[in-house]
C-alpha cells in the first residue's frame, strides 16, 4: 500500500470528509451537514464537489462503500454509506500531524496566537 505521506498535502475538501467519517458511517449529505456543523458554517461542500472528493478517495483506498445501514427501518435504500479505511485513518493522521507542525512554525514566528 502506499505510503500515507504521498497523499500529503491533502486537499481540504478530503481532510474535512475523513474528519466526517471518523467516528461513524454516513451518506452523503450527513457528511455535507457534518461539515457545516463542525465548521459553523464556513464550509459548505456541494454535492457535487462532495462526490467527486469521494470518487477519488474511494480509488485511492481512503474509504469504502458500506451496505451497513445504522437503521434500516428508518433509511432510504438509495442512500450509499461511507467508511474510512485503515489506510484513511493513517493518512489522516498524517495530515494531522503536518498541520500541527506547520502551526507549531507559525507560532514560533509569530504568525498564530498560543505558546510555542
Amino acid at each position: 500500500m502506499d505510503d500515507p505521506a504521498s497523499f500529503l498535502p491533502l486537499p481540504p475538501v478530503t481532510f474535512h470528509i475523513l474528519l466526517a467519517l471518523a467516528e461513524e458511517d454516513r451518506h452523503g449529505y450527513a457528511i455535507i451537514q457534518d461539515v457545516a456543523m463542525r465548521t459553523a458554517g464556513e464550509v459548505k461542500l456541494s454535492a457535487g464537489t462532495l462526490y467527486r472528493s469521494i470518487q477519488r478517495m474511494l480509488e485511492q483506498g481512503l474509504l469504502v462503500e458500506t451496505h451497513e445501514r445504522p437503521a434500516p427501518d428508518q433509511d432510504d435504500e438509495r442512500r450509499r454509506y461511507y467508511r474510512i479505511t485503515k489506510f484513511g485513518i493513517e493518512v489522516a493522521k498524517a495530515e494531522a500531524r503536518r498541520l500541527s507542525q506547520l502551526m507549531k512554525y507559525a507560532r514560533e514566528s509569530g504568525f498564530a496566537p498560543g505558546r510555542v
